[in-house]
């Protein structure tokens, strides 16, 4: 049962994010991989605001399983991130590169610490 709700997770979560990635990447005329980064953020956030509900007792671990794991897990990306930091560098763009890797991990923490303080309000 347990790995069913990680593929159904996942199956709502990869259309997801390449939809995410389409919208948001569309509307911007730059370099810069804002639909990965959306979605990192984005994934982040909803895996901080999770967990700190299934920390509280507000949420299940079938739930932690089906969006936890299996929707953010196929939401978010690290190997495209990766990837879109690595073609950066190596297409003469080394300032978005670095841009990208510390605004992803800044960014992509503060979401989850926010996650989780946002769940500890709503259900302490």
């Amino acid at each position: 049962m347990n790995w069913l709700l990680v593929i159904v997770g996942a199956a709502v979560g990869a259309p997801l994010r390449y939809l995410t990635d389409r919208a948001v990447q569309s509307r911007h005329d730059s370099v810069f991989p804002w639909g990965t980064f959306t979605v990192n953020v984005s994934g982040s956030l909803v895996l901080g605001l999770l967990t700190g509900a299934v920390a509280a007792g507000a949420a299940s671990s079938h739930l932690q399983l089906l969006i936890g794991t299996g929707l953010c897990g196929a939401l978010t990306t690290y190997s495209t991130f990766s990837y879109e930091t690595l073609r950066l560098a190596e297409d003469g763009a080394g300032s978005y590169a670095v841009a990208n890797v510390v605004g992803s991990v800044a960014a992509g923490l503060v979401a989850a610490f926010a996650g989780v303080a946002l769940a500890r309000a709503l259900w302490a």
